[in-house]
């Protein structure tokens, strides 16, 4: 029964780190125009280069988090989710939707935003997809009374984002888009909702595994645990204020939103405290690979904490706002944080016994070589923009980019061995996930 339930989901595994690869490589490609701007400028400029990196990117986050969640919700309720064929019909709008956006980049067709830079057309089967996901896991939960708290992620993490999905293509509609100032204030904050509504996702199934491997139920019942829970419901609602100082809209909105920024990370960083201690060596040994990537997560709460307090603070948020401060703090958040936490969880599927150790352990240290210069360099050239553009008599672009080639260089160079480093677990993962998906064992 546990095969059949893993090879459900592992589909889902397989498709996000195929679109991994895609995000990875056209990243490094990416990194590398920023030295080299006519580096394959004729067969695929910087310009469809970013949105495939972004997109590609989103899509891992959001594929994985679906896979985790079912592999998680099967294990907790015992059984198989309520409607299989429902969740193919999921698995394959997703598959081709994602082709399809992938080939209209490669083609030159845009029309969205930021994020969802593909035709608007697309937002249809996407949100159809994930009604498909709703449905199904809120018919595999009999009983919604005394549910730990990562059910309640789950739950809370789907609904939210089919709103805030929503709310972020209401651009489309003329009224919304009329009123520049109205139009900038929807659009971030759906979008910093958005990023709240899959952390649910992620942090509910990371305090699931870590359940599972302390065995024993003691955090998703904790008081420390609802209230991540519900601060991150917060977080979703607010945190996105930090986009919009520079606008002149309400102030309580900026108040609200400079408050609360990033309480949830202070909390899933004690809860990963927490359970790290009280963890014993045979527990941790059996779920190894999984430990070493929360560990890694841990880390990476804490470096991105930190920064993303200083970037709710106004009077700094003037000099770090669109600039690579930015990048480097969603750097650390998506490849530090999600990434880690998500390979956690692909990882337990897998199991320890299946994977190439020697691959994994040089894979593994490249990445956390490699990751604190990458972000480290992005910072750097961050913050000398930062002081250049709020400077009354500065450089012009040209010359200050010029300023900016070592930090680029450094950028690119440590990209290159984080790519490398990937490739290198995406690669066992990937082996390992097709071995169980092929296996010929009896349901």
């Amino acid at each position: 029964m546990e095969l059949y339930r893993n090879k459900l989901s592992i589909p889902f595994f397989i498709l996000s780190l195929a679109l991994l690869m895609i995000g990875l490589t056209f990243g490094f490609i990416g990194s590398v125009q920023y030295l080299v701007p006519d580096f394959l400028k004729e067969w695929i400029s910087f310009d469809k280069v970013r949105p495939l990196h972004v997109s590609s990117v989103v899509f891992w986050i959001l594929v994985t988090a679906m896979g985790s969640v079912i592999t998680f919700l099967q294990e907790h309720i015992g059984g198989s989710i309520k409607y299989p064929p429902l969740l193919k019909a999921q698995f394959w709008v997703f598959a081709i939707t994602f082709l399809l956006i992938i080939i209209s980049y490669f083609l030159g067709i845009f029309g969205g935003r930021e994020y969802w830079e593909f035709h608007p057309y697309f937002a249809f089967p996407i949100a159809f997809g994930w009604l498909l996901f709703i449905i199904n896991v809120f018919s595999s939960i009999k009983n919604f009374r005394n549910q730990p708290v990562y059910v309640w992620m789950w739950l809370t993490g789907l609904v939210f984002f089919l709103f805030t999905y929503i709310e972020s293509n209401l651009w489309q509609i003329l009224w919304f888009r009329k009123e520049i100032i109205h139009d900038m204030t929807i659009q971030w904050k759906s979008y910093g909702s958005l990023v709240g509504s899959w952390n649910m996702l992620i942090y509910g199934s990371s305090i699931y595994l870590m359940d599972k491997i302390s065995g024993n139920q003691k955090y998703s019942y904790s008081s420390i645990a609802f209230a991540l829970y519900f601060l991150g419901l917060l977080n979703g609602m607010f945190n996105w204020g930090h986009h919009i100082y520079t606008l002149p809209t309400h102030h309580f909105v900026k108040h609200i939103a400079y408050i609360i920024s990033m309480t949830e990370l202070i909390l899933i960083a004690r809860i990963i405290y927490l359970w790290k201690d009280s963890l014993t060596t045979a527990k941790m040994h059996k779920h190894l690979r999984s430990y070493q990537f929360i560990i890694a997560a841990d880390v990476w709460v804490f470096i991105t904490l930190i920064l993303a307090i200083l970037m709710s603070i106004p009077a700094l948020n003037v000099y770090m706002h669109g600039t690579h401060v930015v990048v480097a703090h969603t750097m650390g958040a998506t490849i530090g944080i999600n990434t880690m936490l998500l390979f956690a969880y692909i990882f337990d599927v897998i199991k320890d016994s299946t994977i190439n150790e020697k691959i994994f352990k040089i894979g593994y240290r490249i990445i956390q070589i490699s990751l604190p210069i990458f972000f480290l360099s992005l910072l750097s050239a961050g913050i000398y923009k930062g002081f250049w553009q709020m400077q009354e008599q500065h450089l012009i672009y040209g010359s200050m980019l010029k300023k900016l080639k070592p930090a680029f260089l450094l950028f690119s160079s440590s990209g290159f061995f984080l790519v490398l480093g990937f490739f290198m677990i995406i690669f066992i993962a990937l082996k390992s996930l097709l071995f169980i998906y092929s296996s010929k064992n009896k349901i």
